[in-house]
Order: C-alpha cells, then structure tokens, then sequence
C-alpha cells in the first residue's frame, strides 16, 4: 500500500487547494476536491495519488476541524466532520497541518495541535497564504502551539510548494512491491440521487465509518474512493454526490454533478441506488442513462428495504415499475437491499464480477454470422424506395462494452426498432447481462 499523507486544518485554511496543488503535478486528469470560499465545503475524505521525486503517496483532504460551538442544525454534521479528520489521522502515515497564514491562531488550530502531537505520527506544520517573502514573518505566531519548524507555503500561488514538496517526500519511504495496480481493481461507481443511502451503503460494505451519513440531502459532496475487500477481491468503490435537478443547483451542487458524472466515466460498473420510499422518479431515470451513454455496467440496488412493510408485495411492485421506467435498461439486474441494516448488500460483488465478464464477451466472427442469418430469415424487411435491405454481415470490434458493426446494402432502411430487436435476439443468444451493447450500421 502506498504511503499516506493526510491534510487536517480548520476550514478555510486552504487544504483543498494544497491537495489539488499536490496531485496535479502528476495526474492532471484526476479528479480533485472542490474549491470554494464557502467554510467546510469539504465535509468527507477526499483520496488521491501524487508523486514527487520518484515517491508516490496518497494524499487526503479532509473536512474543516471545528473546535467552537456549532449551531444546532450543523453541529451534527460538523461532530462527524470532526471524527473524519480523526480518521484520517489514525490511518495516515504521515500528517499535514494546515494553518493559515491570513487569518492567525484560532482555538481550533490549537486543540487540533494537542491532538497531533498525542498521535505518535510525523506531522509537517505548514502554514498557508503566505505568497511573498515579505509576509514569511507571519509564521513566527504559529511557534506559539509548540512546533519545532513552521513551513511557509501558497497553495493558490505555488510560492515555497517545491520546498515543501521535497520535504515530504523525504519523509515518504520507498514504495514496495505490494501496491495493488489501481486499473486491476474492478471499479464500482455507487451513484444515485441525494440521501438515497450511498454513503450508508459503503460504510456498510467496509464495515467502519468511512463516509457522513446525515439526513440533510447533498452532505456528500465529492467522489470519494474505498478499497473494499470482498472474499481476499479487492474492489475500489466510488462513492458519489447526489445528482439533483438543475434548477435546485447552487454553485458547490453543480461541482457535485460533474464529479458524479466523472465518477460514472471512471467506473466499470455503476450501482443505481434507488430509494424504496421515494420510489422511481425521472432523476432516477436520468442517473441510469448516463450510465448507459458512458457504455457502463449497471445494477439497480433498490435501497432501505427494511422500510417495505409488505416485501413480496413490493418486490413484485418494483418489478413491474423498474421495467416500465427502465425499459431502455432491461439488461441490467436489481437487488433489494438494506445498507443501514446490511442485509443482502454483499450481492453486488458477484454480480459485479459476472457484468465484468459480460463486458469482456468476444463472439467469432463466424458464429455471429450464423446467427445474422438465422435472424435474417426469421425477420421481415419492408421495401426500402422499392429496394429490398440485406443483412450482409456482422462482426464484433470491441469490448466494455461489446461494439458490433453490421454491414448492409442499404444503411438508411436499417430503423432504430430494427436494432433494438438485433439487440433482444444479440441477448437472448449470448446473454451481456448487466451491460449496454453498441451495434453500428455501415455499408460494405
């Protein structure tokens, strides 16, 4: 496993922008965490890998630390907020406070240093917003909580970010052997609409509290990456911010929907939570057909059954609304499940495991045309201009998902519920469970 370096501080102290600054330098095409001058906009742990000098690590960003009372409505969330940054410090090997440079000492700088020196764990004091030499004189008040060396930074400017950068990574040991290849790892994308139980969810599969749960719609605002071990398989859940309507979006909720489409894009297979109590609503819709336009795995996982008062009744319910709504995704397979009460959700990893392999499916050419003509002459064609259209040929060229070219004399004969009904007989005969199908009509 890979080094990890934590950054804790109070909000606003700029550890967003330090952790973007961080793993920009080597994967620019990752996602990073949201920036915004909203206090604690970052509430969970936000993971990434970064790499400086030959030493890679994982960097996280965690949630603002909060030492002063909350008001009532927030103090509940700000508490878990405050358990994450615990968290992270407990699992780190290494650990970066952030203290701000603008603003000075603050009580929760203070508490949360107490607690770092208790934890036995090398920690790098670094203190932000200082972007000209001229304001280095800043640090010298942060001497007051105890620190033997106060490290001038800017993480908007980049002002002493290669100083501090080789100072961390002197302190990262070498990597080994043992990393796991992150595109090994099956990737599962949990996506769905706010409070429909993802987070609940994950921290149900990994069996400790990784994630915010809060009744408060939105409280998940970034992706955020689990390594989840399942029989001795390692799989990497992605846990995502709730999609919302457009009109309901505010600037920190329009992030969120990027980062969950990203999040699908990332994916080998999404998992569609679906609140049973609120039932199927066009959002739900919306959700899995971004799934199936990015050419995903999908399984509809219909969350908080424990609420279902009648199971068989409803199971039979869901049924029949799942293929009404989801016609355009009959191929993908449903569960009912329970996150809070951790009933029947280790189902997705085999099935997960079986979608995976419909994705990889390659057909020979030469028995996908057995069954072209098999088709062929069990489907009637009406006259195209007085011409009539002939299924020549078709052969599969690519994979997750499967892609398949068919070529015909006529591509402008060749209607949309021609190749929706291609597709149906395609799965009757080789199955693709759980994935979309691409078929493309050319002409010879």
């Amino acid at each position: 496993m890979k080094p990890i370096v934590a950054i804790v501080g109070r909000p606003n102290a700029g550890k967003s922008s330090l952790f973007n600054r961080m793993c920009r330098k080597a994967f620019a095409e990752k996602p990073f965490a949201i920036i915004e001058s909203t206090p604690g906009v970052t509430r969970d742990r936000n993971y990434s890998e970064a790499e400086w000098e030959g030493k890679q690590f994982i960097v996280i960003d965690t949630g603002g630390f909060y030492a002063e009372e909350m008001l009532s409505e927030e103090r509940e969330i700000y508490k878990q907020v405050k358990e994450q940054a615990m968290l992270a410090i407990e699992e780190s090997d290494l650990i970066i406070h952030l203290l701000d440079g603008k603003e000075g000492l603050s009580l929760s700088d203070r508490e949360l240093a107490n607690i770092l020196r208790k934890s036995s764990k090398k920690v790098f004091w670094v203190i932000n917003k200082i972007d000209t030499p001229a304001k280095e004189n800043r640090i010298l008040e942060f001497y007051a909580i105890g620190i033997d060396e106060a490290i001038p930074v800017s993480a908007v400017t980049g002002y002493g970010f290669d100083d501090f950068m080789d100072k961390i990574a002197s302190a990262v040991p070498p990597k080994t052997d043992m990393q796991v290849k992150a595109e090994e790892i099956p990737k599962i994308a949990i996506v769905g609409k706010p409070n429909a139980g993802k987070s609940t969810l994950i921290n149900s599969l990994l069996g400790k509290k990784r994630l915010i749960v809060s009744p408060v719609p939105g409280t998940t605002r970034d992706a955020i990456d689990s390594i989840c071990s399942y029989y001795g398989k390692k799989y990497l859940l992605i846990d995502t911010a709730g999609i919302k309507k457009k009109s309901k979006l505010n600037s920190i909720e329009s992030f969120s929907v990027i980062r969950a489409i990203k999040s699908i894009e990332r994916s080998d297979v999404t998992v569609i939570v679906i609140d049973i109590s609120a039932g199927i609503t066009e959002q739900d819709q919306k959700i899995a057909g971004a799934s199936k336009e990015y050419g995903k795995g999908a399984i509809f996982l219909i969350n908080k059954w424990d609420l279902a008062k009648e199971p068989e009744k409803e199971f039979k319910k869901i049924e029949h609304v799942l293929k009404n709504k989801m016609w355009f995704m009959d191929y993908a397979p449903f569960i009912t499940a329970s996150g809070i009460e951790r009933k029947r959700i280790t189902k997705i990893f085999p099935l997960v495991d079986e979608i995976i392999a419909e994705r990889k499916k390659r057909i020979p050419t030469a028995e996908l045309n057995k069954f072209l003509s098999a088709f062929a002459s069990t489907q009637p064609f009406a006259l195209y201009r007085g011409k009539e259209l002939k299924l020549q040929y078709i052969t599969q060229v690519d994979i997750e998902p499967p892609v398949f070219r068919l070529f015909v004399n006529r591509p402008l004969a060749v209607k949309d519920q021609h190749i929706r009904h291609l597709e149906k007989k395609l799965r009757e005969e080789y199955s693709f469970k759980g994935t979309p199908i691409r078929i493309y009509v050319k002409t010879r």
